[in-house]
């Protein structure tokens, strides 16, 4: 039987693990943590009973993953649908709201309520071609062409100065700017806001789930298929060095897979050097800082309706949080920073004890800043819930100087896997309509730094683990390993 090695267990590389597992390979995933799934991780950072996601908490892009929807995730992991997908408090007690049913967020944005169903309508409806556009390389033809143009339509409107035309108001902006702040880059930019169209898309489509339990229960449903299927996931492995990893021969058909940063890549023993020097040149974003709160009850917003939305946006108006994400770009932190925010206890009982609630908030900060973003994450989410303060019973933080040590993919506490521009959109990590091969005979590259980038969708492990079978003359498709 041949062997599979995959190198982290994100949910890239689990997906690459089952998905060969069940195309008879023996899966030996290696997790340099003490625990499995890389930025699915659920610890106990605070105080006991306080359950926190170490890294992702929401997942939009996983229930219209096609590997997940295949491996039927939707079935094996208590999903939570909530009506909100995601809220932006403003001053004086208001919010935006981005509901499920895109009327009732419409109906809610008054003078823009049919500029909003104008630019999310055509793409939420489709949005599986969207998916299709935006979950493989872009060096392609898409399957909905269509609905591609669309999305392309509306990048260039949001990602440059034209943005400030779409709105008259001030609350689809600030509702809009908050989503596409997600992709930690100056604003407005196109990578940025195709970024947050996909997310916005999907507010409007299934919604922005998230699991029951925490982030850990999708790893471990992952991790166990691999186990069901005969392979094996190792903790406390830290892989270093190709060079020294025994991980079999690929002459007779053993592969490597890395769900990795690709500077891993570079300690092969045969790398050719052209392809050294364009994994050198890989270029990182800024990290992200973050903080949980264990805290003695909920929230107190000022806005009801934010109460029930576990995603928040900090930040204010649109002018607000383009000013903080490009105070980042140009190596600051605003004073009011853009927050991003989860409140799972919200709806989910069993991440703190009766009564109690945690709370997950991160801000973008300089590549390998070792800012503590406590006050400035507690100011603002005091600013739009007055009270907040006197709620905490405890706090962890981990600057983005920090993040590395805990996932090694996180360069200077870079989340998404290196920079988030349009040349690396195409270059990621490689100019290739198959980046997630390597020249090395049998390593694939499986990461957030390869197409579709960063996402809790596993179809860069996916990609990764189709191009490895196709080399190896067993081509498989979904529905041939899933049944």
């Amino acid at each position: 039987m041949a062997r599979a090695t995959v190198i982290g267990s994100g949910p890239n590389g689990l997906a690459a693990g089952v998905a060969l597992a069940r195309a008879g390979y023996y899966v030996r995933v290696l997790e340099s943590a003490s625990t499995i799934g890389g930025g699915l991780r659920t610890q106990e950072l605070t105080l006991p009973g306080f359950r926190h996601d170490v890294c992702s908490a929401v997942h939009p892009a996983a229930r219209s993953s096609p590997i997940f929807r295949a491996f039927g995730l939707a079935d094996r992991v208590d999903w939570i649908h909530p009506d909100i997908s995601y809220a932006h408090p403003l001053d004086g007690g208001r919010a935006a709201i981005a509901w499920r049913d895109i009327e009732r967020t419409a109906a809610g944005l008054g003078i823009d309520g049919d500029a909003w169903l104008a630019r999310l309508r055509p793409l939420s409806t489709h949005i599986d071609g969207v998916v299709d556009f935006t979950g493989n390389q872009l060096l392609r033809v898409p399957g909905d062409p269509i609905t591609a143009a669309r999305y392309a339509i509306r990048m260039l409107e949001q990602g440059t100065p034209l943005a400030t035309t779409a709105f008259l108001g001030d609350a689809a902006p600030a509702l809009m700017s908050g989503v596409v702040a997600h992709a930690n880059a100056p604003l407005p930019s196109l990578a940025a806001a195709a970024a947050g169209l996909l997310l916005a898309a999907h507010g409007h489509a299934g919604g922005w789930a998230y699991p029951r339990g925490g982030a850990q229960t999708i790893a471990d449903a992952l991790a166990a298929d691999i186990e069901a299927h005969g392979g094996a996931v190792e903790t406390d492995v830290h892989v270093t060095d190709l060079g020294a990893l025994d991980w079999g021969d690929p002459s007779r058909g053993d592969l490597l897979v890395l769900n990795t940063s690709p500077r891993l890549a570079l300690t092969h023993p045969d790398i050719p050097a052209g392809y050294a020097r364009t994994l050198s040149g890989y270029r990182y974003g800024p990290g992200v800082a973050k903080v949980d709160f264990a805290l003695d009850g909920p929230v107190p917003w000022a806005n009801s309706d934010v109460a029930q939305a576990p995603t928040v946006h900090l930040g204010g108006t649109r002018a607000e949080v383009w000013a903080s994400e490009n105070a980042v770009a140009a190596g600051r932190v605003d004073d009011r920073p853009y927050v991003l925010l989860v409140q799972p206890s919200v709806f989910d009982s069993t991440r703190a004890p009766a009564g109690k609630a945690v709370l997950w908030a991160y801000i973008h900060v300089p590549a390998g800043s070792a800012l503590d973003p406590t006050e400035r994450i507690t100011a603002q989410i005091e600013r739009f819930a007055p009270g907040f303060r006197d709620r905490i019973l405890a706090h962890h933080a981990v600057p983005a100087s920090a993040r590395e040590a805990i996932n090694p993919a996180e360069i200077g506490g870079d989340i998404s896997g290196g920079l988030f521009d349009m040349r690396q959109a195409l270059r990621r990590p490689a100019l290739s309509t198959t980046p997630w091969r390597t020249p090395m005979q049998g390593v694939y590259l499986a990461s957030a730094s390869t197409p579709p980038g960063p996402g809790v969708h596993g179809m860069a492990g996916w990609h990764a683990a189709r191009t490895a079978l196709e080399d190896a003359g067993t081509p498989a498709s979904l529905s041939e390993l899933f049944g």
